[in-house]
């Protein structure tokens, strides 16, 4: 069987080694072309040529070799020494020389004689198959390259690149001068040069020498293929080799990982200024600016080029990821650079306000237009002017709509960013991950995404084309079945999917480094495929919320009121599908611990899919939530903030059973606030009249001003910066949202009024105390005037204050003083006093002639 491949490239190789073993080729490819072109003039004339085996020395004590050649009926005879070899010239006959050792002096003598030479594992793999010999103007000792199509680079002794073409030859492998599409492998010295950038680019399998070396050892190994993937993996190039890497702005966490990657992909590391490094690799969100000035040979890239380069397996191309120095601004203006100063003054109090309102002009972002809901571009006869202040109703289907939109978008991001990636064909290096294995990983992803694309669009139309009287219950029973099909499946599974994803992570290099690529992208918002996995867990107890809250809001004569509890119902059907065990047992009792322990806890904190994140001791520094210099504990739950007030004065104890005694409530309830309405967190600077503050830019439903609540945390055993990520996360979660760092600014302290120099002071915290006990006695005894005179007549004896005579009529209003006052007499504390609703503005009227109590 001719070679023809092999044939043509004779040429190719002379020129490419320049070595007197191919001299003589030229001649036979000329001398062959000729008698092709002339075969149709003499086919008639030409005598019949048999082809002979001759078995050389060693090959004809062969007994497996001798059966051989009998399965493919060729004769054969042998040959001793080259003595014999005159003799064996006859013109009936073409002879196939049959050598165990090419590297012999009768090899040697056969090949300049240009002999066709082959080895014992052709001849027994041609009888394996039930094949005729190959045709091959070379020596061809065996095929374990045949089909192989191989370039060289980064060579520089001659007597090294001669030896190695010469084996892949004797290999059957074919060898090219210059780089193309059809060179199916590269087998560099170095990692520089054109031939090497092109072969990154393509995909091409980068080898070292030793790939062939190994190979030829492997020769006489029957079924051996040097193209098989396990055994051509231990001889591929590795991504950092000639590479000496340094780390700049990582953590120590993650610089170690990245030293530990580094060795594995044949690299080495240095701390960072070495002058042997050649590769300085930045983390861009961290470094602004370089702590040294770097030499013309260093490469300084972004991380991206790191884990580029282990995901397609080879060195990537440093020239896309060079690191730029970052000229963004630190922060926005508006919240920065604000000088205020008398605290009272009208001109501080309206900066403050602008200060605000510029920050929620940059928090709200609206998928339609915000000043009406019924679309602009559609008229109707029975359209009615819409009052300014939307209803509480359409607020509750507004956020709906827009977390239904954001999770739409986080759903397409993990197919988009990360499954179809994995599932292409003819990725760089191979495939990253088996087809088993994604599955694993991604479930019913796309049937969730195919689910809620249709709901979001529905809820678009809906909210675009408002009217109270439309139905949004309507739009989730008609999906109903859909969700009960594909949501119990991915969240029964989901911790087979998350351990799979840190198996691989752990045993498979390139997938690791393919998810640190993919984190760094904006539309993951720095989060980890796990992270964003688990959206979907979250998503179906976080609509049935928003559900009940619409129906909270919904009239009760409106038609969609017992929709609404046919679509809760049909939500509550979904998740009573999904596996109990997923429930965490340890946070449900923390949940129940919270509501013991503050008094007035709603009662619907209780949900089997609510879990406790974080508990944060602060004091409040405004208005809102309460007091300034108030006591208050934050409960980060992961849909929702809890927020409560250490209690003045406790009376009394709960009884939770018979005979058992639960201790009293230490905090008070104010406001369970869902994380939605959380639009910005500001981290205050530190100053020196301001320490470990931090403030909440949020928005009630139904307000039209966004409300400041300030806090100054008073513990140190969790870092502000971590709790104010933490608490990023979670409401980027909750609103579906994968760039949980845009919700994050940081403020100087003067621009929004927090401070918290008088908070450091035992006199400063003593005299606030007073301050709110003679607030409390002032509303509870709101007197206008004389208060002594209403007490007196408060604490007379009924029949001398009366004696059947009517009070004069200047005293009237102080009857009903009298009456407002003894209504008080059975509050136990000032602390139990109700409280004004946690947004309203308080309007303390205080007397500044009011006794203190002491």
């Amino acid at each position: 069987m001719a070679d023809n491949s092999v044939l043509t490239s004779t040429t190719g190789g002379t020129s490419l080694v320049d070595s007197s073993i191919f001299d003589s080729k030229v001649t036979e490819t000329s001398k062959e072309n000729l008698f092709i072109g002339s075969a149709s003039y003499a086919e008639e004339e030409m005598p019949q040529i048999e082809t002979r085996v001759v078995m050389v020395q060693e090959a004809g004590k062969q007994e497996e070799l001798i059966k051989a050649l009998k399965e493919i009926k060729v004769p054969c005879i042998k040959m001793d020494s080259m003595e014999e070899f005159e003799s064996l010239d006859s013109p009936e006959f073409e002879n196939v020389f049959i050598v165990t050792d090419f590297q012999d002096s009768v090899f040697n003598d056969l090949h300049k004689s240009d002999c066709r030479i082959i080895g014992p594992p052709v001849v027994l793999g041609c009888a394996q198959k039930g094949e005729p010999l190959p045709f091959s103007c070379r020596p061809l000792y065996c095929t374990s390259m045949m089909n192989l199509v191989l370039c060289f680079t980064g060579f520089r002794k001659k007597e090294e690149l001669v030896t190695l073409v010469t084996l892949v030859h004797h290999m059957g492998g074919v060898i090219r001068k210059d780089f193309n599409s059809k060179v199916t492998h590269l087998v560099a010295n170095c990692t520089q040069g054109e031939k090497f950038r092109v072969a990154v680019s393509l995909g091409t399998p980068i080898m070292k020498p030793d790939w062939i070396y190994k190979a030829w050892e492997r020769r006489n190994e029957q079924d051996f293929c040097a193209a098989v993937d396990d055994f051509r993996n231990e001889f591929k190039v590795p991504p950092f080799q000639d590479c000496i890497l340094s780390f700049l702005g990582f953590s120590d966490e993650e610089k170690t990982n990245m030293e530990e990657m580094t060795e594995m992909q044949g690299g080495n590391y240095l701390p960072v200024g070495d002058e042997r490094c050649t590769h300085l690799i930045v983390e861009e969100n961290v470094v602004k600016e370089l702590p040294f000035e770097p030499s013309k040979k260093l490469y300084v890239v972004k991380q991206e080029w790191f884990w580029g380069s282990i995901q397609m397996d080879a060195r990537a191309g440093e020239t896309m990821y060079l690191y730029e120095k970052a000229n963004t601004p630190e922060l926005k203006k508006s919240v920065s650079m604000l000088s205020l100063h008398t605290p009272n003054s009208n001109r501080k109090r309206r900066r403050l306000k602008e200060s605000l309102a510029q920050l929620s002009k940059e928090t709200d972002v609206s998928p339609f237009p915000p000043q009406t809901p019924k679309s602009c571009n559609k008229s109707s006869k029975n359209s009615t002017p819409v009052p300014s202040k939307q209803s509480a109703r359409w607020q509750v289907a507004k956020e709906l709509y827009q977390t239904e939109s954001n999770y739409v978008n986080i759903l397409a991001t993990i197919i988009q960013l990360f499954q179809v990636p994995l599932e292409e064909e003819g990725q760089r290096g191979g495939p990253i991950l088996a087809p088993e294995e994604i599955k694993t990983i991604f479930g019913s992803i796309p049937d969730i995404f195919d689910v809620h694309t249709k709901i979001k669009e529905d809820l678009e139309d809906l909210i675009v084309n408002w009217d109270e009287s439309k139905s949004i219950g309507d739009i989730f029973l008609k999906y109903s079945k859909d969700l009960v099909k594909t949501y119990p499946p991915f969240v029964n599974f989901f911790e087979m999917s998350k351990e799979t994803i840190i198996k691989c992570e752990k045993q498979k290099p390139r997938f690791h480094a393919f998810l640190k690529i993919n984190q760094a992208k904006p539309e993951c918002g720095r989060q980890s495929l796990v992270e964003l996995l688990i959206r979907p867990v979250q998503r179906l107890p976080s609509v049935a919320l928003l559900l009940n809250d619409l129906k909270k809001h919904t009239a009760d004569e409106n038609p969609d009121k017992s929709t609404l509890e046919k679509a809760i119902g049909s939500l509550k059907e979904v998740m009573t599908h999904i596996n109990e065990d997923k429930r965490k047992t340890e946070a449900q009792k923390q949940i129940f611990d919270v509501v013991y322990e503050v008094d007035g806890c709603p009662a619907n904190l209780l949900s089997s899919h609510r879990s406790l994140v974080q508990r944060v001791e602060t004091v409040s520094l405004g208005e809102h939530p309460c007091d300034r210099g108030e006591q208050v504990t934050l409960f980060l739950f992961n849909d929702c903030l809890e927020i409560a007030r250490k209690r003045h004065k406790v009376i009394g104890t709960f009884r939770s059973s018979p005979g058992h005694t639960r201790p009293p409530a230490s905090l008070k309830h104010i406001h369970l606030m869902p994380l939605s309405q959380i639009k910005k967190v500001l981290d205050i600077r530190e100053t020196e009249d301001c320490h470990n503050a931090f403030a909440l830019l949020v928005r009630p439903p139904t307000e039209q001003a966004n409300v400041l609540l300030s806090f100054q945390m008073t513990s140190d055993e969790l870092p502000k910066d971590n709790w104010l990520k933490m608490l990023c996360r979670h409401v980027a979660n909750t609103i579906c949202k994968a760039d949980a760092e845009n919700l994050m600014y940081t403020a100087d302290p003067e621009s929004f009024e927090v401070n918290t120099k008088d908070m450091d002071s035992t006199l400063s915290r003593a005299s606030r105390a007073i301050k709110k006990t003679s607030k409390k006695v002032t509303r509870a005894f709101s007197f206008s005037k004389t208060p002594k005179r209403a007490l007196r007549l408060a604490l007379m004896p009924s029949h001398n204050s009366m004696e059947g005579r009517s009070p004069p009529s200047n005293d009237k209003h102080a009857v009903s003083r009298l009456s407002s006052t003894s209504s008080l007499a059975g509050i136990p504390s000032p602390s139990l006093v109700s409280l004004p609703s946690f947004f309203e503005r308080r309007s303390h009227t205080l007397s500044r002639s009011t006794t203190h109590l002491i």
